[in-house]
């Protein structure tokens, strides 16, 4: 350079540095209106909070802003329950309450099958906040079993598309998922330390006296589950196999360029080929995995994936009564929701995991697409509005609310118990069961491992549901009442506090659950004497007192009973008709793909039952969120992580005021699942015909119990009918086999025997 375009070079950053001051001061004028009227915009949500009907999500999306953000402006519209964030407090500011002591167990002695009879006088434990089921492994269940389905107050929805968990733009609320374990390898991730918490007694909440008793004994006024008057809309949806880049769209299979995979370019490449599609489904690649280890967990890898910056879509807000809004992060079966970044209001596009749906096992995107119109056709022969929606368990309850009844006593609908009552279900009426038993109730060296699963069992156990306002029975009307009328009341729809006792001699599996601390919420106890205080259906107290091998000590602290009603019955029906209609489909049809398809399509059926079972139970909602690192973090979080920009946290977010919470149905029909994993009868007509389930296995056989299956030492003589609830013959390792001391080992000890079952070609 010479000094003449020296001189004109500074000539002309000094022209430069002038326009860069007039424009920092344009900037510096715009940035000082806009915190005028970001002010002006706090001003007015505070003072709507004046108002009595006034709803953080209305204002929220009248504003602009997230409902995280309304609540830190205007405090008194956080959705919290109040009463939850009392408990909250109250919990943070006490000192930890030990753990109630164990009674000693009396000498135990061999009674008949008939309840103990207590005093009238029994002692009420003071009412607990209702706690939150610990996640619990579930086997065998495709994609992320979402048992606990719920809808978080960032987004609105149409009636029976709630969503497992919903985040807004930048609140970016979530929902946890329990006991979800995925069918896809992921790059390792390192985990996040955890604290070693020991298992230890968890007392339950119980009915209290007086007047605040009478809450549980009640419905919450204006909130009944009503048939809808509208039809579901079909959204546009594609197949992508991310992995090879294959698109399926209608009748045609495209080859797209992805890029990098970020899902910014997985709508661009979608787009471009399929204009105005609503929905993508992935149905083998796994992109949200890209690069998970350089990430503590799981979760917060796909967290980034899913905010990963584009400059041409943005986070989905949404808008009118059947749009959800914003992100969905689970570790194996995430959402996300995007609107074009000029056109934020124009519609929006999720990116969803075919894995909610069924396990794609190394499907092509031609045969899951196949299954998507295999599963459609199917239900659309027992619904003439049936829409197959984003999730399985927004599907399902779609199509249950389709079959409330219009003439009979329910016409107008099912009321919605009473939160307090929902809360006492939730904290005590627990889910499938999941139990290792370990040395030495059963050998170190297993003879063999032999796997059973219930086939579609859930469905088995829709026939006969709780309904109505419950009647409160106290142990004393209880003991008044004659043994008919007890065997009566336990066989009805009910759920019962009770003092049990192992009986003297006992050497089989445990039969009823406690609570417990811990990674666990239940454990299943079986040892000789030992008493302890839990809550338990009807059906699992009434196999307690009359199993064939030695009744239990049982002594009834209390209970609710329900009117018998029908309110799942119809839908089990229509599902198990149309999983019928496939099972067949995919052991007749002539073409391997069609087979397949068919296959695929009745997994998806028995997820629709089984994630729409869930959606009823509820829970109070875990939601999650993040916030940039160096703002104030809501009140009352736990910080799960954080990277260079955010923190990512979660906290208890209560009860959503949701007409088809119904937790007494879920609760009921895992109550009677349960039961039958220990006894399960054949029927012909009215007449039993044969048993099944652990109590029919001999002592020291059952190795593992998983929701819907156990896994024995030895084969049974069980015959499968291929109905629902039969035991079917899934897996069978020939010994010696070292005992797993862990699920991770019984799992991989499970898979090897699914394969060597699979390789002798057993006819079952």
């Amino acid at each position: 350079m010479d000094r003449k375009t020296y001189t004109a070079e500074l000539a002309g950053l000094r022209e430069l540095r002038i326009e860069i001051t007039a424009a920092e001061k344009t900037v510096a004028a715009a940035q000082k209106e806009l915190d005028k009227l970001t002010d002006r915009r706090a001003r007015r949500v505070a003072g709507l909070a004046g108002y009595e009907g006034a709803q953080a999500p209305a204002i929220a999306k009248a504003s602009g802003l997230s409902v995280g953000d309304v609540v830190r402006i205007a405090p008194l519209l956080d959705p919290t329950p109040a009463a939850v964030r009392a408990a909250k407090a109250d919990g943070q500011a006490a000192a930890p309450t030990p753990a109630p002591e164990v009674p000693e167990a009396e000498p135990a002695v061999a009674v008949a099958p008939t309840l103990t009879r207590p005093a009238p006088a029994v002692e009420q434990l003071a009412p607990a906040v209702p706690v939150t089921e610990a996640p619990t492994e579930v086997e065998d269940q495709v994609g992320a079993e979402q048992l606990a389905v719920l809808q978080t107050g960032s987004a609105t929805s149409a009636p029976g598309e709630t969503e497992p968990g919903v985040q807004a733009a930048s609140d970016r609320t979530t929902t946890s998922i329990p006991g979800a374990i995925g069918q896809h390898p992921v790059a390792p991730v390192a985990a996040a330390p955890r604290p070693v918490v020991e298992a230890g007694p968890r007392e339950l909440p119980t009915l209290p006296e007086g007047p605040a008793g009478a809450r549980f004994e009640a419905v919450t006024t204006g909130l009944v589950s009503k048939r809808p008057n509208f039809t579901q809309q079909a959204r546009a949806t594609v197949f992508l196999d991310a992995a090879a880049g294959m698109l399926a769209i209608r009748d045609q299979v495209v080859r797209v360029d992805l890029g990098a995979r970020t899902p910014g370019e997985i709508l661009d490449a979608v787009q471009a080929t399929a204009p105005g599609t609503e929905r993508v489904y992935i149905t083998a690649g796994a992109p949200w995995h890209d690069g998970a280890e350089r990430y503590s967990t799981l979760k917060d890898a796909v967290a980034a994936w899913l905010n990963a910056p584009s400059e041409r879509w943005t986070t989905a807000v949404g808008s009118g009564r059947d749009k959800l809004a914003g992100h969905f992060v689970h570790q194996r079966q995430p959402v996300g929701r995007y609107a074009p970044a000029s056109a934020p209001d124009s519609g929006s596009t999720e990116i969803r995991s075919m894995g909610e749906w069924f396990d794609p096992d190394g499907a092509d995107v031609v045969t899951c697409r196949q299954a998507f119109t295999l599963l459609w056709q199917a239900l659309r022969r027992h619904w003439d509005d049936a829409v197959l929606m984003g999730s399985p368990s927004q599907t399902g309850r779609d199509l249950w609310s389709r079959t409330i009844p219009t003439t009979g006593k329910w016409a107008g609908g099912y009321p919605v118990l009473s939160e307090e009552l929902r809360g006492l279900l939730h904290a005590t009426g627990g889910q499938g069961r999941t139990e290792l038993i370990l040395p030495p109730r059963v050998p170190e060296q297993l003879p063999a491992l032999v796997e059973y699963d219930r086939t579609f069992a859930y469905a088995k156990h829709l026939w006969k549901s709780p309904v109505g306002t419950p009647r409160r029975i106290t142990a004393a009307a209880f003991a008044a009442m004659s043994e008919v009328e007890q065997t009566k009341a336990l066989m009805s729809c009910s759920h019962w506090n009770v003092r049990v006792t192992v009986p003297a001699g006992w050497n089989h599996v445990g039969l009823l659950p406690a609570p417990v601390t811990g990674d666990r919420a239940w454990v299943y106890p079986s040892t000789p004497g030992e008493t302890f205080v839990t809550w338990a259906g009807g059906a699992e107290i009434h196999l307690a007192l009359s199993n064939h091998l030695a009744p239990w000590r049982i002594e009834v602290l209390g209970g609710l009973l329900f009117e018998d009603g029908k309110p799942l019955d119809e839908w089990g029906k229509r599902l198990k008709a149309a999983w019928a209609d496939l099972t067949n489909l995919s052991k007749l049809h002539g073409d391997e793909r069609q087979r397949t398809a068919a296959y695929l399509a009745s997994r998806a059926v028995r997820s629709v039952l089984l994630f729409g079972l869930g959606g009823f139970a509820q829970r109070p909602r875990l939601v999650s969120g993040t916030t940039p690192i160096g703002e104030a973090l809501p009140t009352g979080v736990e910080i799960l992580g954080q990277d260079e920009s955010v923190v990512t946290w979660q906290r208890q977010a209560g009860f959503s005021r949701d007409p088809y919470a119904h937790p007494e149905w879920a609760a009921y029909v895992w109550s009677g699942a349960r039961a039958a994993l220990l006894d399960m009868k054949y029927r012909q007509g009215k007449e039993v015909i044969g048993y099944a389930g652990a109590l029919h296995a001999k002592p020291g056989s059952v190795v593992y119990f998983g929701t819907d299956g156990i896994a024995l030492t030895e084969r049974q003589m069980w015959p499968y009918r291929g109905e629902p609830g039969d035991y079917l013959l899934k897996g069978h390792l020939t010994g010696p086999v070292e005992h797993p001391t862990s699920q991770e080992e019984y799992l991989k000890l499970r898979g090897l025997g699914r394969a060597e079952l699979a390789a002798k070609g057993a006819d079952q």
